[in-house]
């Protein structure tokens, strides 16, 4: 089973645009395509990313919950791995990369240009519509 680390903004942009990329990604997922590697500081940063008032009016409280439960329950989890600063221009992004080696992941998706800007990364790092298109 492929193994992928999806970035905050993959799951925060599913609950925005239910049609989009992101969304069928999550559809994916829920069909048992792939496997999501999750870590208790990804899933820390996704309820603060969710929770914010912003997010309030577009994305109803019910989905944020769902969404938390079903990747506490069905993601593979790994523990937070030791972050080596400089993997990417981000320094908040590099816990991504450390958690996608750490835990063997295939990939990393994302739609932030941090991560999908790096010259050869390890693993690769692939937008939403490219990792849909991975999976035929």
């Amino acid at each position: 089973m492929r193994r992928v680390v999806l970035d905050a903004n993959v799951y925060v942009s599913a609950l925005l645009a239910p049609t989009g990329s992101p969304a069928q990604i999550l559809e994916r997922w829920a069909d048992g395509q792939f496997d999501v590697i999750v870590s208790p500081l990804v899933l820390a940063e996704l309820e603060r990313v969710l929770r914010r008032p912003k997010f309030k009016r577009s994305i109803p409280v019910v989905q944020v919950d769902a969404l938390l439960s079903a990747l506490a329950e069905e993601g593979v989890s790994a523990a937070d791995p030791e972050v080596h600063p400089g993997a990417t221009p981000d320094p908040g992004d590099d816990y991504l990369v450390a958690l996608a080696r750490a835990a063997d992941a295939e990939c990393i998706v994302s739609g932030d240009t941090h991560l999908t800007q790096l010259s050869d990364p390890r693993p690769p790092v692939l937008t939403p519509r490219e990792f849909l298109n991975s999976l035929g």
